[in-house]
């Protein structure tokens, strides 16, 4: 097995962070909240809990519908693209694979393209319904594809980058003959929380719910797995149904999130090699505490974007690649250490 420790002060220390996001986000802005009347009022709104905060009832809007639900979408989103590039590193043994492989990402960008270009823009609820609609596209073909080339990972890997490149190759089509969209489109492409609302968390909160749960159910799977396909078989372990099992959640929790926030790079890498570095292999530990830090990781990520420019804003995509590129080259070389 690949359990080689699992610091118990992780799980405190991981929640923490969160919190902490969370609090710092809230208290961030153009407009200035008392981080103590901030906390107070968040405390307030959990069951049970009965306070009363300083903040004005101006303060209390910018904080219950502005900000609030921008972190919360902001910290599912995270958690789901985080959880679903550990279960692909998992399926394919590979500490660099995420969501953006396998067609997910290619599908949902060209579902969002087709949706700006051919059904009046951005707005409404066209978009995201056709990146969801994309992403699971995406994903099927190359599995598909995967099927039809041989058992095996590498096979649904090598389709999954075929059918990104053809996707992609599709949406520079589609906006070759309609560049008076291309900068919709591209704003859409790196990825944003500027229109999130609570009606957002609830469309995607059952599918965030499901794709999670069977996720976190396949960590013990993943660590037989981890091992090689024979001995995982020798356990009493299907790898072929698990793998597409495990395929299959993650690209629902992909699908979830980059339908209402376009597409974020690096989450998925970013927050499962911090876990392994602290905490070990076991997919038991890894996969439920990347979803904490990813969601903690993206809700302070979507805070720089919104301040640093202010009263502009930056796309979140830019500021998790300029905190990725550097760490997915960490890990790379860290791989290929091990490996020689």
């Amino acid at each position: 097995m690949t359990a080689r420790r699992r610091p118990h002060w992780l799980w405190p220390v991981s929640i923490g962070f969160l919190v902490v996001a969370v609090l710092v986000s809230s208290v961030v802005g153009a407009a200035d909240l008392n981080p103590w009347d901030t906390t107070v009022a968040l405390l307030d709104r959990l069951p049970g809990v009965d306070l009363h905060s300083g903040l004005s009832s101006l303060d209390q809007d910018v904080l219950v519908q502005i900000r609030l639900p921008r972190i919360a979408l902001g910290a599912l989103v995270g958690g789901l693209l985080a959880i679903a590039g550990a279960g692909y590193q998992g399926v394919f043994r590979n500490p660099l694979v995420d969501s953006g492989l396998l067609g997910a990402s290619a599908g949902a960008g060209l579902g969002a393209t087709l949706a700006v270009v051919y059904a009046g823009g951005p707005g409404g609820i066209a978009v995201p319904l056709a990146a969801f609609v994309g992403s699971l596209t995406g994903v099927a073909l190359a599995a598909v594809a995967g099927r039809a080339s041989g058992p095996g990972a590498a096979s649904l890997l090598l389709a999954g980058l075929a059918v990104s490149l053809f996707l992609t190759a599709v949406q520079t089509l589609v906006l070759q003959r309609s560049s008076q969209d291309i900068q919709q489109v591209y704003t859409w492409l790196l990825g944003s929380l500027s229109a999130a609302s609570w009606q957002q968390m609830w469309q995607i909160l059952p599918y965030a719910a499901i794709s999670t749960v069977l996720i976190l159910l396949h960590g013990r799977q993943l660590d037989v797995l981890s091992v090689g396909d024979d001995e995982a078989a020798s356990l009493g372990v299907h790898p072929g149904r698990v793998r597409m099992a495990v395929i299959a959640a993650c690209a629902l929790a992909a699908a979830s999130a980059v339908a209402v926030s376009g597409l974020i790079g690096f989450v998925g890498i970013v927050a499962p090699h911090i876990v392994r570095r602290l905490g070990g292999e076991s997919y038991r530990v890894v996969l439920p505490l990347s979803f904490i830090i990813g969601a903690g990781f993206l809700v302070l990520a979507d805070t720089v974007s919104r301040t640093i420019l202010s009263p502009a804003e930056l796309p979140i995509g830019v500021v998790t690649s300029v905190i990725g590129a550097p760490i997915f080259l960490w890990v790379l070389r860290s791989t290929r250490a091990g490996r020689s």
